[in-house]
């Protein structure tokens, strides 16, 4: 029979255990690990040497609320952490700020207005120097609160409502229209949105642009529209429903990069006996090219650039939102023929 080892965990020394240890006073103490003036640099010794003999380690952060400093970090507060788009918006963004000496913290609200609160008050009482948000509330003047303690916000891929701050977002109406005029030259008539939560700004976006060009040429479409696919396998129950029908879509559109895995994965158990479908998703996934996936791409490292860019510079000037374009991508799956 084998040993079993317990491990007890050390108790984290404490600021007063480092002053009573040199022979001074806790503020002394204070002074000194935190380099302020009007310490001797004999006290200032003792205390460092009682410090590295006790194993002393400093709480950065409440050091900084304590002496009213900003910390240079900022947040990056997303709906899912999972998502390779939101991967690559982080990565633009920390691109351009480690440079500046900060850095970036990352958080998820799970598309939850309370968490989404929670988790940035959180970060507020850090005093980080700015906040770049993919919110999921859809009203923000609780914001101005933040902005009246002086941190800077962008609000990400989605747009600041009610609140007086930069937006950086993707040009989801064009993407929109742009998609449906490539299906349209291809023959269909019968096309399939799929997508996210409806009250998604993208959401919208997407299927108002795709509206402004299906709706005088096939106005039938809206029939077809589905959402709620906050995942693949809500997105796959909507295609197998639709491909139960006497009259399946001839195309589907996927609204974002989760929903265009659910619906290849639906239409790989279906349609053996008629044509394959097209597909044509949003966002760009980097197994694409391999699929042959048609996608309209947009660009979140870029907009984590912009963003990063914005919260380096200080206070925005404009209230405009910073527009990324989208491109459509063409390579065989949004091409198939009606």
């Amino acid at each position: 029979m084998s040993e079993t080892t317990t491990v007890t965990p050390q108790r984290r020394v404490t600021l007063a255990q480092v002053a009573e240890h040199a022979g001074v006073s806790l503020k002394t103490a204070s002074r000194a690990l935190g380099g302020e003036p009007h310490v001797t640099d004999q006290t200032r010794q003792r205390v460092l040497s009682a410090a590295t003999t006790l194993g002393y380690r400093r709480n950065t952060a409440a050091s900084l609320l304590a002496s009213g400093r900003v910390a240079e970090l900022v947040g990056l507060v997303t709906g899912d952490l999972t998502n390779p788009f939101y991967a690559a918006l982080a990565q633009g963004l920390e691109d351009v700020i480690d440079p500046a000496g900060v850095q970036l913290n990352v958080a998820s609200t799970r598309e939850d207005p309370e968490q989404e609160w929670r988790l940035v008050r959180d970060l507020a009482d850090l005093r980080v120097r700015g906040l770049a948000i993919v919110s999921a509330m859809d009203d923000h003047s609780r914001y101005a609160e933040l902005q009246a303690r002086g941190i800077e916000l962008i609000f990400v891929d989605r747009p600041a409502q009610g609140v007086s701050a930069c937006s950086v977002i993707s040009d989801n109406l064009g993407g929109g229209r742009a998609a449906a005029t490539h299906l349209l030259q291809h023959g269909h008539r019968r096309i399939s949105f799929v997508g996210d939560y409806s009250w998604l700004h993208t959401y919208r976006q997407r299927v108002d642009g795709m509206g402004q060009v299906l709706d005088p040429e096939a106005p039938q479409w809206r029939e077809l529209i589905r959402d709620g696919a906050h995942d693949s396998a809500t997105a796959r129950r909507h295609v197998l429903e639709l491909e139960s029908s006497d009259q399946p879509p001839t195309a589907y559109v996927a609204g974002n990069n989760r929903v265009l895995l659910g619906i290849l994965e639906a239409l790989s158990t279906t349609r053996e006996d008629r044509p394959m479908p097209a597909v044509l998703g949003f966002d760009d996934v980097e197994w694409g090219p391999v699929m042959q996936l048609s996608v309209v791409a947009t660009d979140p490292y870029r907009m984590g650039r912009l963003a990063g860019e914005q919260l380096v510079a200080g206070p925005s000037a404009t209230e405009e939102p910073l527009v990324v374009p989208t491109s459509l991508i063409a390579r065989g799956s949004g091409e198939r023929q009606s």
